[in-house]
């Protein structure tokens, strides 16, 4: 078991979602930054789905209650265990008893803890990952949680560490292909080209970008309900895009200008509210 006594502002388990399942009205869910979550894995010698932590703004702390390999991935929140720093991206070596602890991350919003052999939580749907829209899957952790952690796999990793790029402080650039209602915006270029900021609300669901509000079409207001998918750009009456996330509704009425190319979604995911963002058709 890892005991969780310290959540911080959230930690969710996650792994890679519950595809296929829109039809019935079940997001995929899964980790926002996918990638981060797969690297994690990668590292450890586990299924790229296997379920680790999803921790935001860091804050978290956890005992373990025996040996265990993890790794970190995602925003690069200093990490100690009993006081002792550990880096990310690399294998860290938790003792019987031994505490891992994590500050603030000074660039980007999450940070995953995978562990070798993975969380191993009752699933929901055939996924751990907890949904923050429509409450599906394990509930948010809170301190005095208790994760389990499944057998290792037999095959020890390749590599035990993994260069990566450091995530921006600055303005974030993001890739998108024109959408299917792009003429519902006066000017569909105007998304391109204009300065936008990440919102605070900014959530697992969607980050609202603030600046200049595009202007909508005349008679295009809401259009009947159709399906979303993962970095859809909705343009809502008050001009302010939405780019949705993991936890995005199956369906919505507002049109859809622009879809971020679907690696680009994960770097959506690690922007800070207040941080500048250029989208690129």
């Amino acid at each position: 078991m890892i005991e969780v006594l310290d959540a911080g502002p959230q930690a969710l388990v996650q792994d890679l979602g519950r595809p296929g399942l829109a039809a019935i009205g079940v997001g995929r869910s899964g980790a926002a930054d996918r990638a981060a979550l797969r690297l994690g894995n990668r590292l450890l010698g586990n299924d790229e789905g296997a379920a680790g932590v999803e921790i935001l703004l860091g804050g978290f702390a956890a005992r373990v209650g025996r040996d265990l390999l993890v790794a970190l991935t995602g925003a690069p929140a200093p990490a100690t265990v009993d006081g002792r720093p550990v880096g990310h991206h690399a294998h860290v070596r938790l003792r019987r008893g031994q505490e891992l602890r994590l500050g603030p991350p000074p660039t980007g919003l999450r940070t995953y803890l995978c562990v070798r052999g993975g969380i191993t939580v009752p699933p929901v749907l055939g996924s751990r990952s907890t949904d923050v829209l429509s409450g599906i899957g394990p509930e948010p952790l809170e301190k005095g949680a208790e994760l389990p952690v499944g057998p290792e796999p037999e095959e020890f990793p390749p590599i035990d560490f993994a260069p990566v790029a450091t995530l921006p402080t600055g303005l974030v650039t993001l890739r998108a292909i024109s959408g299917p209602h792009a003429e519902h915006a006066v000017d569909p270029r105007a998304l391109a080209t204009a300065r936008w900021v990440a919102s605070g609300r900014t959530d697992r669901v969607g980050m609202r970008l603030e600046g200049a509000a595009l202007e909508v079409a005349e008679g295009a207001g809401s259009l009947p309900s159709e399906g979303l998918t993962r970095g859809a750009i909705q343009l809502p009456p008050g001009g302010e895009p939405v780019v949705f996330l993991a936890d995005h509704p199956v369906t919505g009425g507002y049109p859809v200008i622009a879809v971020l190319r679907d690696a680009d979604v994960d770097r959506a995911a690690q922007v800070r509210p207040g941080q500048p963002v250029r989208i690129t058709l």
